[in-house]
């Protein structure tokens, strides 16, 4: 069989090559602009003279030397005007000549050969423009002019109305140019590109569906969108060859012959089994190579490749499913810039894996990228790492209506257009906050016309009793529901949490109130969170040092406390599955001093060693949390070891005391195939300070020079000081390390690094910077490309993700002291809903009868005023045995309250200490409209119950 794929192979290499240039030719168009910033409306003439201008290779905002070291209320907003000049070979004549731009901020206004071409407004979508008439071919030369609008007042200039997400809190203004540009040589007779706005084309669709996960079966369609621009018709096929990772084809099958009338497009479709398939999934960015191609006879006209993967998806009884296997959706909140010192949004593809893996190691599987829909650079890197992404399209917090509520339908059928293909994409987000239903029917629309079978879902935040979303949640709080999977979207962002071990303690705390409301535990479910930040970020400004200081890595992608503490909590699916042990901080003190020692620890119990001697065991809080009070310090080795229920180690880990700080270290962290001279390639510098044994120094804050040698632009760091240090050549190590970026230049050769610090040992290290062919102004060196896969987790597992450790228990009948009209609304699966008292004492109970007599285990409860409201109730069975008496705290959302496991009962009742049997089935007095989370501390008498429900333990 192999020796068949190479034949066939060799031979449509001879196919391909007897067809010359009308095969589908993808230049990247990236290198060799240049931009201007300020105002010049004669720039958009072909004979300008832009020689003074300064030479820029994108993707690059006009205004990146300013991201971090400027809040983002004051980044520069102007007018930048890009042009580039460039040659077509002239092979490509007679050939349609498209360019594709992932996206400027804001409007960009494009001309060639000093004619109008076309504009873009939305300031966040890739967009296209079909250059064909336009450009020259050969040795004539063309000029591209790019006016880049960046003001925060724009307003599309057909309407007068202004984007909602033109807001720097929402999609900070690094302006300009900020993603690839790539030129597409087709054909007359073509398959489509995926750039609605302009150009109005859908291109190619791939999707699966009848899974068998097992067997590793499914079928595959493809939809393609060919155009016939020729002046006759013409009878064509489409043929679908399938590769898998290693390049082998696996899988050929052709469409029927179809006749395009001259300036007719059709979509044209084909479907084939496929065997033996390798599922995308969590940390297995599996992807395959779709290649369709236009042929006649045996002439291929067109060739597309679509790199995807294969994978099922459930959204069913609360829970979310990837595979047909339960997963608790893990991750960060992230904004869609997923920005970096001195650089914005703009790095090469190799950084944006590295940040987005990052995520995967500490055991995220989802992102959720924040208010605007991600570029296309971190969708593709999310396929790779496998890596779920929840995709907004944009969005300022609010609804609205109008012209502005179009807007975001529009770049919502753009978005889900340009990355339907992308398995890494499942959730489509409608807002950040509710919107209404009539509007979020629109956006389900949207999806069933364009993407009716990718197998994603349509929600919204804050839309937690919609009927037509497909999935949930509130952006804070712990919420459950029984049918569609809900998990929050943002939680545990607080930047006043600057001490790492508070931080770290948070953390933990935060995600225990959604672990135990986790697939297994009842009917009613929580399906995750999206804890924010994952880096620190300049998007939203709400720190007192330019930027958001919430995230679990900081702005150079250095890893926190917080880091670990996912990465111990989060090993699995939904029950923890590889347990793992951290102990936050450092083992650096004065000898005698007192401490207390923390460790993360997924174990069932944690003892401490310092030197081998037994500390002996932490207290346990929030499950994964371990107190070692009042430690004294020792220098040495602290070692912490984790055990199971049966007293089986399971996990170790130690630190050790460092040495005086003696010297410098660097590290190199690059792509996987080096550094690239193409302007815009990038590698990150790492730099310790270490002892005699080459241990880190934790203590350490020196001031470190670099001095850059050879073809390489220094663009720095960040630290805690005036500006930031963003761009300074100086730069202060923070707990003994800290991190700088360089830029490669479009000249090749050897760049070396050296840095020095006072009364510390200096270090240096030397790397090349790869030659990259352009040939006037285009490269066939296309980075994304050459970006490996991370398999490093494996396949989706065929066993069960987690065991079930309690069983709800229905309830048959509910009597209230008031409002029997509203009881339902205290058990109906809607957190929007509760049931309330009268606001007297005596009417502050009610009774739920159960639907056997049982020993109860718990009560899981959702009380109105969460956040700021205590309440001292009692719990009673039908013959007034006490099953739980006390103050239920304030609380993110549910608190579960361990009951009597020695008494029987047949109904429970809830109460209010004092309240009385009588009923009183008033209604209750008028009460304007308040969210349930706060209601003040003015009704003392009052029990109100969102929601309620009763377990037992497993047998």
């Amino acid at each position: 069989m192999k020796n068949i794929q190479i034949l066939f192979f060799v031979f449509l290499l001879g196919v391909l090559n007897t067809v010359g240039a009308s095969i589908r030719t993808t230049y990247n168009f990236n290198p060799d602009w240049k931009i201007f910033i300020g105002e010049d409306s004669t720039a958009k003439k072909a004979d300008y003279n832009d020689s003074k201008w300064k030479s820029v290779n994108l993707p690059a905002a006009f205004n990146e030397k300013e991201a971090f070291k400027v809040p983002v209320d004051q980044l520069t907003d102007t007018v930048a005007w890009y042009r580039k000049t460039f040659c077509i070979p002239s092979e490509h004549k007679g050939q349609k000549v498209f360019i594709e731009f992932e996206g400027a901020r804001q409007s960009a206004e494009v001309w060639v050969n000093g004619q109008w071409v076309g504009l873009h407004e939305n300031g966040v979508m890739a967009f296209g423009f079909d250059l064909t008439k336009y450009v020259k071919f050969g040795k004539k030369k063309n000029v591209i002019a790019v006016r880049v609008d960046h003001s925060p007042k724009y307003k599309e200039r057909a309407t007068g109305s202004p984007y909602q997400w033109n807001d720097n809190a929402f999609n900070t203004n690094y302006g300009g140019l900020t993603k690839n540009v790539f030129l597409h040589l087709t054909d007359k007779l073509y398959q489509t590109l995926p750039l609605y706005s302009n150009l109005k084309t859908k291109g190619v669709y791939v999707y699966a569906d009848q899974f068998d996960i097992k067997g590793k079966r499914a079928i595959l369609h493809i939809e393609s969108e060919v155009r016939n621009e020729y002046d006759r018709p013409k009878t064509m096929k489409i043929n679908v060859m399938v590769r898998d990772k290693e390049k082998l084809l696996v899988r050929e099958f052709q469409s029927e012959e179809v006749t395009l009338q001259p300036g007719e497009t059709k979509v044209i479709t084909v479907s084939a089994s496929m065997r033996n398939l390798q599922f995308w999934s969590w940390g297995f960015g599996y992807l395959y190579e779709v290649n369709t191609s236009i042929t006649m006879g045996k002439k291929v006209m067109d060739l597309v490749r679509t790199h995807t993967g294969f994978r099922e998806t459930q959204f069913t009884n609360g829970v979310f499913k990837l595979n047909d296997r339960a997963l608790q959706l893990k991750g960060y909140a992230q904004p869609s810039g997923n920005d970096w010192p001195g650089v914005g949004p703009s790095v090469p593809a190799w950084l944006s894996d590295y940040s987005n893996n990052l995520m995967v190691e500490s055991n995220a599987n989802l992102v959720r990228w924040m208010y605007v829909t991600p570029w296309k650079q971190d969708v593709e890197s999310c396929d790779r790492v496998g890596l779920i992404e929840t995709m907004p399209a944009g969005d300022a917090g609010k609804d609205v209506d109008g012209r502005m509520w179009e807007q975001r339908k529009e770049l919502m059928r753009d978005a889900i257009i340009y990355n339907r293909n992308n398995p890494s994409i499942i959730f489509y987000e409608s807002g950040n906050s509710g919107i209404s239903e009539a509007h979020l029917a629109e956006m389900k629309a949207i999806r069933d016309e364009f993407d009716p079978d990718g197998g994603r879902a349509v929600g919204c935040g804050e839309m937690l009793d919609s009927k037509v979303a497909e999935y949930g949640g509130d952006r804070n709080y712990v919420d459950k529901s029984s049918s569609k999977p809900v998990f929050s979207m943002e939680y545990g962002r607080d930047e006043r949490l600057c001490n790492q071990d508070t931080f770290a303690m948070e953390t933990v705390a935060r995600w225990y109130d959604f672990w135990r409301e986790r697939p297994g535990t009842g009917r009613r479910v929580n399906s995750g969170g999206a804890s924010a930040l994952f880096s620190d970020s300049n998007t939203p400004f709400l720190g007192a040092e330019n930027d958001c200081r919430s995230g679990k890595v900081d702005a150079m992608r250095i890893k926190k406390d917080a880091w670990w503490a996912h990465d111990v909590m989060w090993d699995g699916w939904v029950d923890s599955e590889n347990f793992n042990t951290h102990i936050v901080g450092h083992w650096n003190d004065k000898e005698g001093v007192r401490k207390n020692v923390y460790v993360i620890s997924s174990g069932d119990r944690v003892e401490l060693f310092l030197n081998n001697k037994s500390l002996g065991f932490g207290t346990q809080t929030n499950r994964f949390w371990y107190t070692f009070n009042d430690v004294a310090f020792k220098p040495g080795e602290l070692r912490a070891v984790s055990y199971d229920k049966s007293g089986n180690t399971i996990s170790t880990t130690s630190c050790k005391t460092a040495g005086e700080p003696k010297s410098l270290k660097m590290n190199l962290i690059q792509g996987p195939d080096g550094l690239h001279a193409d302007g815009s390639d990038m590698v990150l510098l790492e730099v310790e300070v270490v002892d005699a044994d080459g241990q880190r120094c934790p203590l350490a804050n020196n001031m470190v020079s670099f001095e850059v040698k050879g073809p390489a632009e220094y663009i720095g760091g960040i630290a805690q000081g005036e500006n930031n240090y963003v761009g300074s050549k100086q730069l202060p190590v923070e707990a003994g390390v800290n991190r700088m970026l360089l830029r490669s230049t479009r000249k090749s050769g050897q760049v070396k690094v050296i840095a020095t610090s006072d009364h510390l040992s200096l270090d240096s290290l030397s790397f090349d910077s790869k030659a990259v062919e352009v040939m006037s102004g285009l490269s066939t060196y296309i980075p994304a490309t050459k970006q490996p896969y991370s398999l490093t987790r494996g396949g989706t597992p065929g066993i069960t993700s987690y065991t079930v450790s309690r069983v709800p228990l229905s309830v048959i009948d509910i009597t209230a002291g008031s409002n029997q009209k509203d009881v339902l609304n205290s058990f109906d699966d809607n957190e929007q809903t509760e049931w309330r008292n009268s606001g007297t004492l005596s009417t502050a109970w009610i009774t739920y009868e159960l639907a056997r007599q049982t020993s109860l285990s718990e009560i899981s409860l959702k009380l109105s005023g969460w956040r700021d409201h205590p309440y001292q109730i009692r719990v009673l069975n039908e013959i007034g045995e006490v099953l739980w008496e006390g103050e239920v705290g304030k609380s993110w959302g549910y608190v579960n309250l361990p009951l009597n496991k020695n008494i029987v009962s047949k109904s429970v009742r809830i109460e209010l200490p004092g309240a009385g049997n009588e009923k009183d089935l008033s209604p209750v007095a008028f009460v304007p409209d308040r969210k349930l989370d706060f209601i003040g501390d003015d009704s003392k008498d009052e029990l109100r119950i969102v929601e309620i429900e009763f377990y037992e333990s497993p047998e």
